[in-house]
């Protein structure tokens, strides 16, 4: 029996943790979290290049983390497979402009690729993102309307998935 890679995505504060969670219960599957597996190394590596902490959002952030912190959640995905379903969470905001992406991973991976796309109301997530009260969060607060525009306003994905409702 092959086993099912689960990638719960949408934008920051959507609930893709929250609901990651619960599905990774749901179907007693691993959980891995893009902020749980890679934050602390990703913070250790601003510090020591003397950039900020916070920055999640930078081209800079961009061109130097981004690519590594998806390849790990994916080798991780991958050293899990071999045993039970795998759950993970993360943006994956160009994966989703890709169509073929799904198919993609499933060849890859050799297994079930579902793709999970979280959205509610940007009234909520501002809210969400306001309670969750992270540094990392500032930023967007501060150029709200700047952040919308990067993030498309909850566009939605162009390769096959489920929309789950967070409202």
């Amino acid at each position: 029996m092959k086993h099912t890679l689960y990638i719960v995505t949408g934008l920051p504060g959507s609930g893709k943790t929250h609901y990651g969670k619960m599905l990774a219960i749901e179907k007693g599957a691993a959980f891995i979290d893009i902020d749980t597996s890679t934050e602390t190394l990703v913070q250790a590596a601003q510090k020591a290049l003397g950039e900020d902490i916070d920055d999640r959002d930078s081209p800079l952030f961009k061109d130097r983390f981004r690519g590594a912190i998806y390849k790990t959640q994916f080798q991780i995905a991958a050293e899990n497979l071999t045993h039970t379903d795998v759950v993970i969470t993360g943006p994956f905001t160009k994966e989703l402009t890709n169509p073929d992406w799904q198919n993609d991973l499933e060849r890859k991976f050799g297994c079930p690729i579902q793709i999970l796309y979280t959205q509610c109301s940007t009234e909520l997530i501002r809210q969400r993102i306001e309670k969750r009260n992270n540094p990392r969060d500032i930023a967007k607060l501060a150029n709200w309307s700047e952040y919308l525009k990067y993030y498309g306003k909850n566009r939605l994905p162009r390769c096959p998935y489920i929309l789950v409702n967070t409202e």
